[in-house]
């Protein structure tokens, strides 16, 4: 590791031990013994900071706790990740967590009617209403990860051996969500593109009420799939959904947050995403935004009464269990919002550096993109049989050898081993570290001497 990259982290630590001090002391000030373990803190602190601008110094903190590793992939490494690259924290995220990672940190001025969209300090309510502004919803909740938005839809709308129609590309998550509520499953088949269209939206909600008599209860779509990041037709999906009086759930876990998403404009009366995958927030993180006329059933408030104490739970919502996320995930999550809005603007220059980076890897003999090509998405899912997988056929770390060449050149995220169909993002990545990324495919080629087209 950087030397510089290590004193920082061991910089940051030392500041919060710095901290500790002072949640353990009076709030009268320090005592004598606390005032001196503050003192050497602030002279290693010091030391540590001298070591930064002089690129000295050895390693004092490898673990966490005695067991856990630093990570410090994001400041040693590109991180190609697909699922980590729109939920990368930005620095006001980062600063957030450090605040306010206690528990219950949300709660320090929650106020009657006890409620996570309501609290106004820090600015969770405006949030909302700014979450939902943003998505072009009315209404919008956060959730602890988009497979929790799958599951209270699921759960308000669904009852048990009702259908739910979704796409053959969809996540595990919205499968489990239907098993959950007690529904059947029946799938939209993807084209020999790998796309999901309306035509064949339309042939299967018409099998669904021929064979069962009645409409499914809901339709569920990806934008882009999690497998080749592929566009399906969800506006015209959710068009055929209405035509047969059956709301639609926009699954938006690899676009919101990082393209720009207007649920009124697709049809959508449920927009789904994830923080941690898409809007720069940790994990579990996401968002559930709906529209008025469904926002009374997903958002239903509690009618429970206790049978001897006759207790009452005001506004707690049932699909929520109340709260949601509680703590730094939130505010982690709102500080992100200004750069997520924002960046949503580039989606455009997103997608430019996917298709030069796809085009630099086509270069390399024998390369292909699974994926729909040109490309519309950052993720790509790409098949190296005809070239990097040639090497690992005869090469003594098999399909090791590319992850290994990559590690060397500071490049992560790729599955160790895969040589053959691997996934890839370059979301976020400046354009400088896109050529880098392009460059350094083309030297490992021409190391194992594969043709590479100029």
């Amino acid at each position: 590791m950087e030397i510089r990259i290590q004193k920082i982290i061991e910089a940051l630590f030392c500041l919060e031990d710095l901290r500790e001090v002072y949640r353990q002391a009076l709030p009268t000030g320090l005592s004598e013994e606390e005032e001196a373990a503050f003192q050497a803190k602030l002279a290693e602190l010091e030391e540590t900071v001298a070591d930064i601008r002089n690129r000295t110094g050895h390693t004092r903190v490898t673990r966490i706790a005695g067991s856990i590793e630093l990570r410090t992939r994001e400041e040693q490494s590109i991180n190609i990740q697909p699922i980590q690259a729109g939920g990368r924290l930005t620095s006001e995220a980062r600063k957030a967590l450090a605040v306010y990672g206690d528990g219950y940190s949300v709660c320090d001025a929650c106020r009657a009617p006890f409620r996570l969209d309501k609290i106004t300090k820090p600015p969770s309510a405006q949030f909302h209403e700014d979450l939902a502004r943003f998505l072009n919803m009315d209404q919008a909740r956060v959730v602890p990860g988009a497979r929790r938005g799958f599951q209270a839809v699921t759960s308000a709308l669904v009852e048990k051996g009702d259908t739910v129609i979704l796409s053959s590309l969809g996540h595990y998550t919205e499968y489990i969500a239907v098993e959950q509520a007690g529904g059947t499953v029946r799938e939209i088949p993807a084209d020999e593109r790998a796309i999901v269209t309306a035509d064949a939206a339309a042939e299967r909600l018409e099998a669904c009420v021929r064979e069962t008599g009645r409409p499914p209860a809901l339709v569920m779509c990806d934008h882009f799939d999690y497998q080749n990041a592929n566009e399906h037709d969800v506006r015209g999906i959710a068009k055929v959904a209405h035509q047969y009086d059956v709301p639609f759930l926009y699954n938006g876990a690899y676009t919101v947050g990082v393209m720009p998403v207007d649920g009124k404009a697709i049809g959508a009366d449920f927009v789904v995403g994830s923080g941690h995958k898409s809007m720069a927030a940790p994990a579990p993180s996401g968002v559930l935004a709906t529209t008025d006329e469904f926002a009374d059933r997903v958002f239903q408030t509690t009618r429970m009464e206790g049978d001897l104490t006759g207790r009452r739970f005001g506004v707690k919502e049932v699909q929520m269990l109340g709260c949601t996320l509680m703590g730094g995930n939130l505010v982690a999550m709102i500080a992100s919002f200004p750069a997520v809005q924002e960046r949503v603007t580039r989606w455009d220059e997103e997608v430019k550096k996917s298709n030069y980076f796809i085009d630099r890897l086509l270069a390399i003999e024998g390369s292909a993109c699974v994926s729909e090509y040109p490309r519309k998405h950052v993720l790509s899912k790409v098949d190296t049989t005809g070239s990097f997988d040639r090497v690992a056929k005869t090469h003594k770390r098999k399909g090791y050898f590319l992850s290994d060449e990559m590690s060397k050149r500071g490049i992560v995220g790729q599955f160790a081993g895969a040589t053959r169909h691997w996934k890839l993002s370059t979301y976020g990545l400046s354009w400088r570290r896109v050529e880098y990324l392009a460059d350094a495919l083309d030297e490992i080629a021409e190391k194992y001497d594969l043709v590479v087209r100029q």
